[in-house]
């Protein structure tokens, strides 16, 4: 019995001496909230092999503190209900941040859960404002970052590049009601198109999912605008140029970075051709040609701008910042997240503001859509100044 008990304390004490270096192996798990179907998942899939990618790079060059990363990841939907139950799941599953979600709306619906349990999330194109700021106190969240511009930037290059560029003097929007994304690009448009002194003599609205815009547009068509902006989804967007064009609008048609996908063409056709939109990056930014070269070499394809470049950013904020707290632990990583400075990440160089925890002189790309080509041309690059 003596022995026995010998043996046993012996394995115990083993195991208590190896404990460290057994702890030091295990990986570090990083949730991936993503839409790999519905409506987003053109960009979903596109962001999954590029974290897939950075991943595998990062793991053969040791990994996070000596540890390999772990990517547990879980298809949303682009549903707000159902980015919440990932949210939860990814918590029970002990994950030290989460990636995305990619949606505005959807991210702001699961900010809260992950702050109740302090873990990070890094969201990759979630581009409204109050992703890293409660609305209702007007307050920082403490666990909220992102890689991306916001909407307040992005609304206001759209509306700059429309009366400079453009010429335009009339604008008319039409915008999903039910959309965070939509309604405050809408806003954000509106404001910087008529501080300029040009004026939105229209703004019609329908609800998600709705495809028949003819009411709407036939009102808008009376006012003869300059351009239409149409701050939605690729496959609204799409249908509602068709249906302007079928009505007799010639207003130039303007977008933002959810028009920034091949649906777009494929769905709008000729209705597109020339049109503009805004976006977060383009295939031929000098800053991302390694990251474009390794896509096409594994997958046979370009990778569906921006998701993709922006999930690398998040994975890359996340190793740096673990690097400087030297933990992963929940708080000590947040704080180390608002106070990176000049990393280099996929898209460039970021530097995260500590007040709002948006990156810090983020550009906008001017992107116009070429039918005959398949494919979205650079036209212009504005930097944000602070933003």
């Amino acid at each position: 019995m003596a022995r026995r008990f010998t043996v046993i304390y012996a394995v115990a004490l083993l195991l208590l001496l190896s404990g460290t270096a057994f702890s030091a192996a295990d990986p570090i798990k990083i949730g991936h909230s993503v839409s790999l179907t519905g409506s987003a998942s053109i960009w979903g899939q596109s962001e999954e092999n590029a974290l897939d990618m950075l991943v595998k790079k990062i793991n053969g060059e040791g990994g996070i503190l000596g540890r390999p990363i772990e990517i547990v990841r879980y298809d949303n939907r682009a549903d707000a209900i159902e980015s919440v139950n990932v949210a939860r799941r990814l918590a029970g599953d002990g994950v030290v941040a989460v990636i995305g979600p990619a949606q505005s709306g959807n991210a702001i619906a699961t900010a809260p859960v992950l702050e109740r349990a302090e873990i990070p999330m890094i969201v990759s194109t979630a581009t409204n404002p109050y992703v890293t700021v409660d609305q209702r106190t007007e307050k920082v969240r403490p666990y909220a970052f992102r890689p991306c511009f916001i909407d307040s930037f992005q609304g206001t290059v759209a509306a700059n590049f429309a009366y400079d560029r453009l010429g335009a003097r009339k604008a008319a929007v039409l915008y999903d009601v039910g959309s965070d994304y939509g309604q405050w690009l809408t806003t954000y448009f509106e404001e910087a198109f008529t501080a300029r002194g040009g004026a939105v003599a229209a703004k019609e609205a329908f609800r998600s999912e709705e495809l028949d815009y003819r009411a709407q547009l036939g009102k808008i068509k009376e006012l003869a605008p300059d351009v239409l902006f149409i701050p939605t989804s690729q496959k609204e967007a799409a249908m509602a140029a068709k249906q302007a064009r079928d009505l007799g609008i010639t207003a130039i048609l303007l977008g933002g970075d959810n028009w920034g996908s091949p649906d777009l063409i494929d769905l709008g056709g000729e209705a597109v051709d020339g049109s503009y939109f805004v976006n977060l990056a383009d295939l031929s930014d000098p800053d991302i040609q390694g990251f474009v070269r390794e896509y096409r070499e594994l997958h046979g394809a370009d990778p569906v701008l921006p998701n993709p470049i922006m999930a690398q950013d998040a994975l890359i904020m996340i190793a740096e910042a673990a690097k400087a707290a030297g933990s992963v632990e929940g708080t000590k990583l947040a704080e180390a997240l608002a106070n990176l400075k000049n990393i280099k990440v996929a898209s460039g160089t970021l530097t995260v503001n500590p007040v709002d925890h948006n990156p810090l002189n983020k550009p906008a790309i001017i992107q116009k859509v070429d039918v005959a080509k398949k494919e979205f041309a650079f036209v212009e690059k504005y930097q944000s100044g602070g933003e």
